[in-house]
């Protein structure tokens, strides 16, 4: 029994220390190679211009998937209504952290309308939803995301 105890001890210790070196700086979670940002702005005022271009977008991590890690919404701030959903597949190798709500990060990927037949990215779309308020836009476009930081 006190051999278990030990090895959580360690395992705690361990975990506690992973996040306080995360926390010191980037978390690169895919290389981001674009230097320059889109406006969340420009995506808000007219999105069927970027469909299907790759682009970089910058911003607050406003909300993040709970259950997989498979999205999460950057604004222009914090408190942010215009936010852009970033999408992964469950099998992507992005995993967006839990952590990363509140902080800046960066991202980029392919921009993208939601198709009808979509599901994984409809429920995205709910979960969202429930966590912060919006346009309708986040039902309908997302950035397939191919990198990220958060910062």
């Amino acid at each position: 029994m006190n051999g278990w105890r030990n090895v959580l001890g360690s395992m705690a210790i361990a975990i506690a220390a992973a996040a306080a070196v995360s926390a010191a700086g980037d978390q690169k979670l895919a290389p981001v190679k674009l230097t320059t940002a889109t406006p969340i702005a420009d995506l808000y005022a007219s999105p069927e211009k970027f469909l299907g271009k790759t682009i970089r977008i910058d911003g607050v991590v406003t909300a993040v998937c709970e259950e997989m890690g498979c999205w999460m919404a950057l604004g222009e701030t914090d408190k942010a209504q215009n936010t852009v959903r970033l999408k992964v597949d469950h099998d992507a190798g992005i995993v967006f952290p839990i952590a990363a709500k509140g902080k800046n990060a960066s991202a980029e990927g392919v921009f993208e309308k939601i198709a009808e037949g979509d599901k994984e990215a409809k429920e995205a779309a709910a979960e969202q939803a429930a966590q912060i308020t919006g346009s309708d836009f986040a039902k309908k476009y997302q950035l397939k995301a191919t990198g990220a930081i958060v910062k």
